[in-house]
């Protein structure tokens, strides 16, 4: 998919003494076009907004592996495909920038930066929250989301995660010996905490206490990972659906609703819940 990257001409600046940006011309130009069509929509709850926000973007292609760019740890800033994740954290970065009324480049950059790494500050590959559940725990310490996940029936458990750490090969920051080691570091806080989970046969049963707007973690049996893919729930005729960017080719939203959409995804375990602040 790099490929398909650099075709743009790439820009890169200086965000602080340690960050930089990385986008296109495309990326600037959608940006402020998007900010000019979501003009309006703060009407309703903060969950209310960002499912807004993230329907805005149906029909967005699905690109893997867009922050995979370059030899060093960037701040990439792509509006034209997205991941399960970035989808996810570029919806939030649009929904903290109408919150703060802010319309500069420049502060959009910043809510990236703030929701994409650790404590909010990028330093180095390794500072990226590559797992899920830790995005989770160290967003809501930063008081952006709140995990509900306990407070819906979740029952905990105890895994290791440690998939990128047995699967160095996967990825090509990993190379690096630094970035291997440093990320081995991570993975041994990771192992000091449990996970929490809303079993998939509890989700029907709480399915009345998860709001639109709300993001969905699908938590896994996997050997090493937590979760394999994030979203928005999304209320329709009385019932919770997903929100997402999909690796079958773009921001949609599922027919079926999530109960259903999750009996058929394999070694699917349940959902890790986190609403918006």
């Amino acid at each position: 998919m790099l490929h398909r990257i650099c075709i743009y001409l790439i820009f890169v600046f200086t965000l602080t003494l340690n960050s930089q940006i990385t986008y296109s011309p495309m990326d600037s130009t959608l940006f402020y076009s998007k900010l000019e069509g979501l003009k309006g929509i703060e009407g309703g709850s903060y969950g209310d907004s960002v499912v807004d926000i993230g329907k805005s973007f149906l029909g967005t292609p699905y690109v893997e592996k867009t922050l995979e760019i370059g030899d060093t740890e960037s701040i990439v800033i792509n509006l034209r495909g997205f991941d399960c994740t970035t989808y996810v954290e570029n919806v939030l970065g649009f929904a903290h920038q109408l919150q703060n009324n802010q319309t500069d480049f420049h502060s959009f950059a910043k809510h990236l930066e703030t929701i994409r790494y650790r404590n909010g500050v990028l330093d180095g590959y390794p500072s990226r929250l590559h797992y899920f559940t830790e995005w989770i725990r160290n967003n809501e310490s930063k008081g952006l989301i709140q995990d509900i996940t306990a407070s819906l029936d979740g029952i905990e458990m105890n895994k290791s995660i440690n998939f990128m750490g047995t699967h160095r090969s996967l990825y090509p920051f990993l190379k690096n010996d630094k970035n291997f080691e440093d990320m081995l570091k991570v993975e041994k806080e990771l192992a000091k905490q449990s996970l929490c989970i809303l079993p998939q046969n509890q989700i029907e049963n709480n399915e009345h206490l998860i709001q639109s707007g709300d993001i969905i973690a699908l938590a896994t049996s996997i050997k090493g990972l937590d979760v394999t893919h994030t979203g928005f729930a999304i209320r329709q005729n009385g019932r919770i659906h997903l929100l997402h960017a999909s690796s079958s080719g773009s921001v949609r939203i599922t027919e079926e609703p999530l109960v259903d959409y999750l009996r058929k995804i394999k070694n699917n375990v349940g959902i890790v819940l986190a609403r918006p602040q």
